[in-house]
């Protein structure tokens, strides 16, 4: 049996993928967490096979997920299944370890296959994002990203600089150098073009 933990804050989707996966005889749903943290948990107590999940939940994100099972040296294997069609998000993703990176709106015995590939030790990958993945790469450091992510959120450099324990000089110049690299003309053009490429 493939033991498998599904996270997802959508109570539709989430109840969907349970009933569609349910009626796979070789697919045992352990349980399906309404975000990051208590997916977290769950992985930690179940030790789930493979972990579905989408990429934005409240608390931890699906990529979040996946990096901090990267982290710990955890066994389970991450399955993105997710609306976010950016080849930002999917290297994103395979630099955290996913195994497969599959879109919300591709034909349901998709998904129980890829399942199986991943189990078997292969990747499922949607074959366009991946070449698109390959054809852009994010010109953004971690540091910048993080940055960005927050003056997106509205944050003054003085409020981020306290967030982050950085001076308001050193965020000024990691905004500066993601604009420059974005070729934008300010932080909110920076953070809509970042966030449209998934690289944010």
């Amino acid at each position: 049996m493939i033991r498998i933990l599904l996270a997802e804050d959508q109570a539709m989707v989430r109840g969907a993928l349970t009933a569609l996966l349910s009626l796979e005889t070789d697919i045992e749903v352990l349980g399906a967490a309404p975000d990051g943290e208590s997916a977290w948990r769950e992985i930690q107590r179940l030790k789930p096979d493979l972990l579905v999940t989408d990429i934005e939940m409240p608390g931890l994100s699906g990529l979040e997920l996946a990096q901090r099972i990267q982290r710990h040296e955890l066994p389970t294997k991450v399955v993105i299944v997710t609306t976010f069609a950016r080849a930002g998000f999917l290297r994103r993703a395979l630099d955290a370890g996913v195994s497969g990176y599959l879109l919300k709106d591709a034909p349901a015995e998709d998904l129980a296959e890829a399942l199986r590939k991943v189990h078997r030790g292969g990747r499922a990958i949607d074959a366009q994002l991946a070449l698109e993945a390959w054809s852009e790469p994010d010109p953004l450091n971690d540091r910048e990203r993080q940055v960005l992510r927050l003056a997106g959120e509205g944050l003054s450099a003085g409020e981020i600089a306290t967030q982050l324990s950085l001076s308001q000089g050193t965020v000024r110049n990691y905004l500066s150098e993601a604009i420059g690299k974005l070729g934008v003309g300010n932080r909110i053009e920076a953070y809509r073009l970042a966030r449209q490429k998934g690289w944010l």
